[in-house]
């Protein structure tokens, strides 16, 4: 017999804060180790360790790549990494990005439940869009806990209202609360399981098997008409209960709305990049306008006026439908509760 003593965490904008409070109502003895993802920029540095060791008594670090697994710590990913749960040891890994992020809260989860099966307890805090509801299924597939901040309580409720409607939760609770359940659940016998579903071992492998999957003419999924946002590789589509997601061959790995938010932002990025290309289109029209008045060539110089002016107009409109699409958006968020809250 086990304890749940695997505990994964996943939180993103407005997860500062969750994670702060939670950390400071966990007791020091806590027989369990406690893993981490936040979503940070790839650039970035992190001092997340720094913020829960003032707030609670457990000790918060990065962890090397190959580490053991400690009870009584917090394992933190370091920005760019996938933090991966193995048995008895901790991997980093710079694998392809899921749903836009590395770190990931889906890599962390599945591999923690492949790993640790019934003594996994998962937990979804604070964030936007639907990173970690994948993995929180797949632990509830192997007989885990799957824990949910209150959408009331988060700061932004997307990822906890996500994980709400696709899973099977457990508990849904205010902060202070999901510690009080943590502790309580780490001193609660469990059985490990044997059982691995088919689904996800195809998944976990994915990346491993797919050169000779597709020389065999074989691939788990059905191919989508769609292209991946990181590399422009084909995406399959792999369908998982009520989920649906896509991967690449490389292994970049979307959910539907993590796939749509990329490409709006690849939209955006295009409509830029033609309001650039109209703009310079009508500051050389312009140049040209003048070096044909000065050699008198008074019908070249109006029609390179013209062009000026119709690049301009046709730069000045795309920003209007950037400007709009951005509005559209924050309207959208603000509709479903992903817009955040004061306090």
């Amino acid at each position: 017999m086990f304890n749940r003593d695997i505990i994964v965490i996943g939180a993103s904008a407005g997860g500062v804060e969750a994670l702060t409070r939670l950390v400071s109502h966990l007791p020091s003895d806590l027989p369990a180790a406690l893993f981490v993802v936040m979503h940070f920029p790839s650039f970035g540095i992190s001092v997340l360790p720094d913020i829960l060791n003032r707030a609670g008594s457990l000790k918060a670090l990065h962890p090397e790549d190959k580490a053991a697994i400690e009870l009584g710590k917090i394992y933190i990913a370091p920005p760019d990494y996938h933090l991966i749960v193995r048995r008895n040891h901790i991997r980093l890994s710079r694998s392809p990005r899921e749903n836009g992020h590395r770190p990931a809260i889906d890599t962390l989860f599945r591999s923690a439940a492949r790993a640790y099966k019934r003594r996994v307890v998962g937990v979804i805090l604070s964030g936007t869009l639907d990173d970690g509801t994948a993995g929180l299924a797949i632990i509830k597939t192997f007989g885990g806990i799957a824990i949910v901040q209150d959408p009331e309580e988060a700061l932004f409720d997307g990822m906890p209202r996500s994980a709400i409607e696709n899973v099977a939760v457990d508990h849904i609770l205010k902060v202070a609360d999901i510690a009080s359940i943590l502790n309580d659940l780490t001193h609660d016998p469990v059985e490990e399981g044997e059982t691995v579903s088919e689904g996800i071992d195809q998944e976990a492998d994915i990346v491993a098997q797919d050169k000779a999957a597709l020389e065999q003419g074989e691939r788990p999924g059905n191919p989508a008409p769609l292209t991946c946002p990181d590399c422009g590789g084909v995406l399959w589509e792999l369908g998982d209960g009520n989920l649906i997601r896509f991967r690449c061959h490389v292994g970049h790995a979307y959910s539907s709305d993590s796939l749509l938010a990329e490409q709006s932002d690849g939209v955006e990025k295009a409509l830029w990049s033609a309001v650039r290309s109209l703009e310079e289109k009508a500051a050389l029209a312009r140049r040209m306008a003048v070096q044909a008045h000065q050699q008198k060539r008074y019908l070249s110089e109006a029609q390179f006026r013209e062009r000026a002016e119709e690049a301009k107009q046709h730069a000045a409109l795309l920003r209007e439908v950037i400007y709009q699409q951005n509005e559209n958006k924050v309207r959208s968020e603000e509709e479903n509760g992903e817009g955040g809250i004061e306090g």
